[in-house]
């Protein structure tokens, strides 16, 4: 008989420094960092018994895991992931005392009764100035906010 997932996830915190050690050569067939510590062991441990359960990563999450350890170790910020928002989505955003409301469409975004092309067309729209559709509604940070 097979063990749940809660049943494995729930043995893994009884165990000891050793035997989580050992399960860690189990899992990925060699043996952790001495530094390593009990709770970091633990969260992989368990992540390995997700995995398993339910397949790891999708192959294009781990291209951009890579790539972004990749530049970690160059010395460089990573570059922001593509964001893929749902139509449908209500995007809220206060300028001046005025709260703004954008509906992310199939092609474009709903504002005002209006269809718009993209987000900095009613950034634009809002201000009267040049922004980033996407800054400005609060889905990508400034470039010097992720430093």
């Amino acid at each position: 008989m097979s063990r749940t997932i809660a049943e494995q996830l729930a043995e893994l915190q009884d165990l000891d420094l050793p035997s989580l050690r050992a399960r860690w050569v189990e899992a990925f067939g060699s043996p952790p960092s001495k530094h390593i510590r009990r709770d970091l062991l633990l969260r992989a441990l368990a992540y390995q018994v997700q995995v398993q359960a339910f397949g790891g990563l999708r192959p294009p999450t781990r291209r951009r895991l890579i790539r972004a350890a990749e530049e970690i170790a160059a010395g460089r910020t990573p570059s922001a992931i593509p964001l893929a928002i749902k139509p449908g989505t209500r995007l809220l955003r206060e300028w001046q005392g005025v709260t703004h409301e954008v509906i992310v469409l199939e092609a474009g975004v709903q504002y005002q009764g209006k269809t718009w092309t993209s987000l900095s067309a009613v950034a634009r729209e809002i201000t009267g100035t040049r922004w980033s559709g996407p800054l400005f509604f609060g889905l990508r940070g400034r470039s010097n906010e992720r430093r």
